[in-house]
This record gives C-alpha cells, structure tokens and sequence, in this order.
C-alpha cells in the first residue's frame, strides 16, 4: 500500500515538516509549535461573524473549521470565536459569532487543537481537521521532554530508594556550580517524596538484608498511601542493582499493582555502576512520563497502529511505545546532526561541524565520519546515564531577546518561544537577534509565513537605545548598537563550537561548518570567521535540515557490558564479549521489524582509563586487537601527553548495531560530489537590497537560491533567499553552488 512518508521536527519555537508523497513528490511545511498559524486581517467581512486575511492562506477550503480564532494586539475574549468556515479563494473566514469591535488591520492566529506535527501532515497532506489522515508513516523528533524538564512541568513523582540514602539526590556530589557564588540557590529536586526500602545489596549483588514480607507491607501502604495523594511516576534506585536486580523487580511490581501509571527501575535504564546517576536517571524518566507518554499517544492516535517512529538523543529511531522519556532530552537537535552529517557527506565532506541555529538555542556537534557519543551527559539540571549524540546547546537563537540590564548589553540566555515571539511578529514580544537582522536589512519582511511588521522591531530598538541612555547618558549609534548585538550572539556561538572542537583536541579549521536551522545561514560567516573555518555549507533546505536528518536516520540499538577490569587480564575475552553484545544489540533491532539482512553492527566501542582515574575514554575497538595502543593515541590527542608506566583499566565495553541507512528523501544529482564537473558561471542577482556590512547601509546584490543553478558563483557582501532561511554571506567569502545542490562559502 502506498504511503506518506512525513518527517518532523518539533522545536521551541517552530515545527517542521518534510513529506513524500505516494508519488514521490517532495512537500513542505513550517507551522508554530503552539500548533498554530499566524495571519494578517486585511479588513473585516461583510458580516459582523466574517474577518478577510491577506495574503489568504494556501489551505483548502473549510480547513480551519474548529480552529480558534485569536487577535494578537487585543484582550482575548474568553472563550474565543471558533473558525466555521474559510474561502481561500477571497481569503474570507467566518466565526462562530460575532466580532465586537470590528477589526481592522490587525494581526490573528489561528489555532488547532491537536499537537503541531498533526497539523504540519494535515497541511502537506491536504487533509481536513476531522479527516482521518491518509496512511503514513511518520519520524518525529521533539523537544517536548526538554521542555517539560526545562519548565518544571513533569508528573508528580516518588523516589523509592534503598534505606540509609533519602538524601541522596540532595547531596549529590557536593560539587559547586559556580565556583565563586556566595549565595548558592539549588534547584528543588523533580520527585516530591522519598520512600527508604528496607532492603540491601553487597557490592557483588548478594544479599545483606532481604526485602521480606515486613518490607514489602510497609512498602505497599506506603504506595498506596501516595497514589492516593495523586503520584503517578515512581523512580525504584537501589544499592547495587545494576549486579541485582531482583529487589528493583519486586519493588517495580508491587508500585504497578499498587497504581502507579509509570514505574522507572535504574537497573534497567542503566545497569551500570554509580548509584547517585543510576537514580537520577531512573527520576527523569519518571519524571517525564506523563508529558512524553501524553504527547506521543495523541500523535500515535491519529496515525495507522505502528505508524510512529521517534527520534532519541543518540539519532536512532524506536517505534513510539517502546520510546523513554529519558531517550528525549537531545531528540530534537539530534536530528540536525544526522541531517547535517548527511549534507556533508553529498558535498564530498566528510569532517563537518553541525550548526544547528533555530529560535530558541543553537546547538553544534562534530562529525568525522560517525557520531561522537556520550553516554553522561547533562541537560538543564537533569544528570542522564543514557547515550547522546555529544551536543553542545547555547541559549542563542532567532527569538534571544537582546537587552541591558543597567551595566551590559546581553543577548539571551532568555527567548521569547513562539509566544509572543520577536517584536516583529507583533504580538508584544521583546527585541531579539531576528529583529535585528530585520531591522540591519538581512532578512525580507516578505518571506516570513507569518505577518512581519518592521516597525515593532524598531519600536522596540528605540526603547533599547533609551534605556542606555538613562543610564549611560547617551546610546550608541543605531548601526553600531544592532552589530554589536550581532558580535555578542556569534561569540557565545563560536564558543560552544570550540568546546566540542578545540577543547576535546579537534582544530576547528579542519572542518566544514554546516549551517542550518531557521537562522543559522543568517550567522554561520562571522562564527566561522571566528574559528578559523574555511568553508560554509549551506544546504538545500536548511531551514528544515533537522526534518531531513529524519529521512537519513536509522533504526538503532546499543549492547552494554559494565567490566571495571585490569586491559591485561580480560584483552583476550574482549573479541568475544563483543560479538555477544552485537548479537543482543542486532536482536533489538530485529524487533523493529527489520529484516536480518539489512541489519549490521556499526560501532565497537571501548570505556578506557589509567588505573586510579575516574573519566574515561571511548575508544572503536581497532583491527587486529591493538587496544593499548589505540587508547595511547586518543588520549594523547586529548591531554597532549601520555603518562608511562601506568596500567589501563577496560571500564565497558559497547556495540551499537543499526539497519542500514536508505534515502527517503529524493536523492542528490550524481555529480554531487564531483565540483570538477561542474562549470563556474557568474550568476545574476535577482535584484538588490538595502542591507548594513561593516557599519554601514549599502546596496547588495539578492540572489534567489531556487534560481541558483549548479556551478553558480558570486563573491560577498550578498544575501540569498529561499522560502524558509536566508543566507549572509559577508565580505570576503566566495560563494557557488555544488553539484549537491549545496551553497558553498569559502573565505579568502
């Protein structure tokens, strides 16, 4: 049976949606994450019920019926009118009742009551609300789990941990956070209450104190007695587990029996040493249950039974109800990096550095011809023992909101999401790094989807400008106040990509800087010129990249194995430890459906340490079994010594099997790689626009990048348009088009 296949990424501000249809024809979609879309009234109707947008929405008719209608400059009424009926034809959209006043021009949302990647598959589906969709198979990945982590809006949970360590969590590592506070504000902990097992493990997981019917009595009153209270997530972390778990089990049961609606077990989410991670891991994903597990199923619903695949923080893919929350945190930039280390590969690289802008954050990765991993990792205030794609993420995006507080300028870490958005979208939303590109000339009002209005983001430059005044006694120039800004976001920018370069031991400059996301193209110059980096990739749908990083993604699983041994005594054991975690790891695999044949084990990954250390090193398991020696380089490469005479100990040992990738979007042209065969032709601006380099306003050539042809070539200063993301290219950088469809930037 034919089907769509949709692709979706749901970001802080915006959702983006790529599609196949039955054909092959490739569709597009960029709708708010608020599961809404923005218009403009052009005047009222003829009737007091009826409102006309301007430009009419390209929907078909009546596909707002049941949307709620909502003006943006005005109070809302409670509750608001309800969308009847819409003409795309005059663009003539009538309510449930009448408006009272009248609107004029005016600026309206209209709002759907399912999650956003439905409305994205409804609009390049062309199906009506109410309709059930045509069959599809849909990816998605989410920033839903980050964002309920990030806003403390998870479901109300017990840790239930062995007794003596209540407090655990509480006291953590006791390491500062910020070395030179005085006044030092933790965060309060995601669970709600603390329940001490009366059991016990030796470190070799044998029983000290067993968990006898005593235990298991007080235990289910004590259950009970919060289920009643309204918990619905239990985290179960108990000494020694990851040797054990058969306390965890019997725990684990009695909470499901007792109504928990989600139980975490830590032996099964990390079975590895280290209580104090194991819990909190075991706490965010209970945590974060009630919101991922309420948001898929309302995706999951509206689609063909299996039709849901998911995106987790290491870039594989797993069907919707095998999905763990604790899997979500990176879900959403991981896609961009799949979907930028596929766009390198097309342009004939194989080092890129992923820059992944959006409206909320900017997050960067490296790739060298496969992923650098992490499996601890940090997000918020949440510590994870789960494997991720090594994302560095910083809080500048498209909707930073640029401000002074009294003493300096700041760009972020504060964003104004979707709602109520940049100034320029008019809803009442603060200054932000997309009002100062407008307002510097690098983006057209013209091509956003959703009304722009010019004189918002200047409104509120001007109170930018008048609250230094006040306190410094005179503002800086308008030019020079907007650029700086600029060079304020690129250095965080540029930052963040030299902890993942730089300060792992990768030199910057050896790498191709792929740019994407909403606004990435609009800073990828400047941060590039920052770091050294020659050369800018910009590839064809940036602005949906983290979509298209979907379509290249790939079923995935991992095998792990805790050792904790001296390398000399378990090197012999290590080749066949590993085929047995490849043969588990293939198996999962095998459980998405995925034939035997297309299924292979990718990655062979060594935890390395000298003796005495407490950080290790991932190492690939080398041909012909010279581990000491591969761990010698790497660490080398890191720390740029190796000390002599100290032993090595083998902490773990995994492997990462995967189908093999195909190409669900349309593949490149076969030339992509080849730019030998690819002719240079000046190309001719489409027109110029007024835009400020350097300090000052000029006229600079405006191409159009769908009139880009292969082997195009211009120098900067110029800007390039296309429908979702524009593209600055500065002076002194060099621009073409690569048989991949690509726009190359190369700085002299």
């Amino acid at each position: 049976m034919a089907v769509w296949r949709v692709f979706i990424d749901t970001g802080g501000t915006f959702t983006d949606c790529l599609a196949v249809d039955p054909e092959g024809r490739l569709h597009r979609a960029k709708v708010l994450s608020t599961s809404a879309l923005r218009a403009r009234v052009a005047s009222a109707g003829e009737r007091a019920d009826q409102v006309r947008l301007e430009p009419a929405p390209a929907v078909p008719a009546g596909f707002f019926r049941g949307f709620t209608f909502h003006l943006l400059e005005s109070a809302p009424p409670v509750p608001p009118p309800i969308i009847t009926g819409y003409d795309p034809g005059s663009g003539l959209l009538t309510l449930d009742r009448p408006l009272s006043p009248l609107p004029g021009a005016a600026r309206c949302e209209l709002r759907s009551n399912e999650e956003a990647p439905l409305l994205a598959a409804r609009l390049v589906t062309g199906t009506w609300p109410g309709e059930p969709l045509p069959p599809i198979s849909m990816r998605l990945a989410t920033t839903r789990g980050t964002n309920a982590l990030l806003e403390r809006k998870g479901a109300r949970t017990a840790l239930f941990i062995t007794r003596g360590f209540a407090d655990l969590l509480a006291i953590g590592t006791q390491q500062r956070p910020e070395l030179f506070t005085l006044r030092i504000e933790k965060p309060a902990p995601l669970y709600a209450a603390v329940v001490e097992v009366a059991e016990r493990l030796a470190a070799n997981g044998s029983v000290v104190l067993a968990l006898d019917a005593a235990a298991l009595e007080q235990l289910e009153a004590a259950a009970v007695r919060l289920v009643a209270q309204g918990f619905e997530a239990a985290a179960v972390a108990l000494l020694h587990s990851y040797r054990n778990p058969a306390h965890e089990r019997t725990v684990g049961d009695l909470l499901r029996r007792a109504g928990f609606s989600h139980v975490a077990l830590s032996a099964e989410l990390a079975p590895l040493i280290k209580l104090l991670p194991r819990a909190e891991t075991a706490v965010v994903d209970a945590y974060l249950s009630k919101p991922i597990a309420g948001y898929l199923s309302r995706v999951a619903a509206a689609l063909p039974e299996g039709a849901l695949h998911v995106m987790t923080s290491a870039g594989g893919l797993v069907r919707a109800e095998a999905f763990r929350a604790k899997d979500s945190l990176l879900s959403g930039p991981a896609g961009g990096v799949v979907g930028a280390a596929g766009a390198g590969r097309r342009s004939g690289e194989e080092k890129v550095i992923a820059f992944d802008m959006g409206g909320t954050s900017t997050d960067v990765a490296r790739y060298d011809g496969d992923f650098e991993y992490l499996f601890e990792h940090r997000v918020g205030d949440a510590h994870l023992v789960a494997p991720a794609l090594a994302v560095e993420s910083v809080a500048a995006g498209g909707g930073s909101v640029c401000r002074y507080d009294g003493f300096q300028l700041k760009v972020g870490p504060e964003s104004t999401g979707a709602d109520p958005g940049p100034a320029c979208y008019g809803a009442g939303g603060p200054l932000t790094l997309t009002d100062v590109n407008l307002l510097l000339g690098r983006l057209d009002p013209g091509r956003f989807e959703i009304p722009i209005d010019p004189a918002a983001a200047e409104h509120a430059l001007l109170t930018l400008r008048e609250a230094i005044a006040r306190s410094e006694g005179s503002a800086p120039e308008r030019e020079a106040l907007l650029e700086g800004l600029l060079d304020i976001a690129d250095e965080r920018m540029a930052d963040a990509i030299r902890r993942i370069s730089l300060a792992r031991g990768y030199d910057p400059a050896d790498y191709a800087l792929v740019a994407f996301g909403g606004a990435g193209a609009q800073h990828a110059c400047a941060v590039a010129a920052r770091l050294g980096v020659h050369r800018v990739l910009v590839p064809e749908d940036a602005g949906l990249l983290s979509a298209a990083g979907l379509a290249a993604a790939v079923v995935e699983r991992f095998g792990e194995r805790q050792v904790l041994l001296p390398l000399a005594e378990v090197e012999e054991r290590i080749g066949p430890w590993m085929e047995e975690l490849g043969r588990v790891a293939a198996a999962a695999v095998a459980e998405e459906g995925i034939p035997a044949e297309e299924i292979y084990v990718r990655r062979r990954l060594l935890d390395l340490r000298f003796t005495g250390q407490e950080a290790t090193l991932a190492v690939e398991l080398p041909e012909g079994g010279a581990v000491e020696a591969a761990f010698a380089a790497a660490y080398r490469a890191l720390y740029g010594y190796t000390p002599e005479g100290r032993p090595i100990e083998l902490v773990a040992l995994r492997a990462i099997a995967s189908s093999r990738p195909a190409e669900l979007l349309a593949p490149a042209p076969a030339a992509a790689t080849d730019d030998a065969a690819v002719a240079a032709d000046p190309a001719d601006p489409a027109g110029h626009r007024r835009a400020c380099f350097s300090g000052r306003f000029r006229e600079v050539p405006a191409y159009e990048r769908s009139g880009l042809a292969a082997g195009a070539t211009f120098a900067g200063p110029a800007l390039v348009f296309e429908r979702h993301s524009a593209t600055v290219v500065a002076e002194g950088w060099e621009g073409r088009v690569d048989g991949a469809g690509a726009l190359v930037l190369d700085w002299n």
